[in-house]
């Protein structure tokens, strides 16, 4: 699937992989080469990229990003440690619907500013249900409110991740720490995954993201945060470039009420193995079979 020539005809073959593939297939290629460049499009599937390739395509990336936002940024290719399984856990006893860990999504893996968009929506449900297609996240006034509950959602991680079945050209797969990726410079925008995953935790770039150069977050990774090009797909990625340096997911330090819990499965002294222990967790449509690493409970 590596093959750039397979790759080329899936991306012209957008009639049916989608109308948005297909607008950005047959536009001349200026249009496109904006966002994403010649030698971006043409380059290998990241499994393939040797640690030269690798080198070459982060100053590409770099160079770009100051060329087309002014700013001066650092893009490393940040791998997984050896013996880590990445997991999350949020009590909704405690969460209180501000939205600050949309906020610090948003921020911190440099979103389109002028949709504010955000890989959390938080739902406004109402006490006694978890019913979710009930909740709001379109709520607009003081939280919390009287008998409801607050319920984050973003990408789940899945160890069974459909998102990653159904992609024809593999740019999406889950990692050995358990976080499901994307090689934005190998998507084709058809948007398969998007409609694959249940939890609705996936983003589609309708056009080049505009963010101010002094509001960019210059410390990015090729597979997470750096400044994605239009017509790709996006999602969460637990900020693997600071969970895999030891450092704590943005949401997390965002939230005010400790509501949620990140760590290493694979520690037994972990607060993460704490929580799975000793309270009663559950997963969004358990009965679909995905398997998710993220994890709700409620204090009892």
């Amino acid at each position: 699937m590596s093959d750039p020539s397979r790759r080329t005809m899936l991306k012209g073959a957008g009639a049916t992989l989608g109308a948005a593939a297909f607008a950005r297939a047959v536009a001349p290629i200026t249009e496109w080469t904006n966002d994403l460049s010649v030698e971006g499009f043409l380059q290998k599937h990241y499994k393939e990229l040797t640690v030269e390739d690798m080198s070459a395509v982060l100053a590409r990336i770099e160079r770009e990003t100051e060329e087309q936002y002014g700013a001066k940024v650092s893009v490393e290719d940040v791998r997984p440690t050896p013996g880590v399984q990445f997991a999350y856990a949020l009590n909704l006893s405690v969460c209180i619907g501000c939205r600050r860990c949309a906020k610090a999504c948003h921020e911190e893996n440099n979103h389109d500013r002028a949709t504010n968009n955000s890989y959390i929506r938080v739902l406004e449900m109402t006490n006694g249900s978890l019913n979710l297609e009930h909740g709001t996240v379109t709520y607009d006034h003081a939280v919390p409110a009287p008998g409801k509950f607050y319920m984050p959602v973003q990408c789940h991680q899945c160890d069974n991740a459909p998102c990653v079945r159904v992609c024809p050209v593999e740019a999406t797969w889950k990692e050995s720490d358990g976080i499901v990726v994307v090689d934005y410079d190998w998507c084709i925008g058809c948007r398969y995954c998007e409609a694959a995953c249940p939890y609705h935790a996936r983003r589609f770039n309708w056009s080049k993201p505009e963010i101010p150069a002094d509001e960019i977050n210059p410390d990015q990774a090729y597979l997470s945060n750096r400044i994605r090009p239009q017509g790709v797909m996006e999602k969460c990625t637990f900020c693997l470039h600071r969970t895999r340096r030891g450092k704590l997911p943005a949401c997390l330090e965002a939230c005010p009420t400790g509501a949620r819990v990140f760590g290493n499965l694979a520690d037994p002294d972990s607060e993460i193995r704490w929580v799975l222990e000793n309270k009663r967790v559950f997963v969004l449509k358990e009965d679909l079979g995905t398997q998710p690493r993220f994890f709700y409970f409620f204090d009892e």
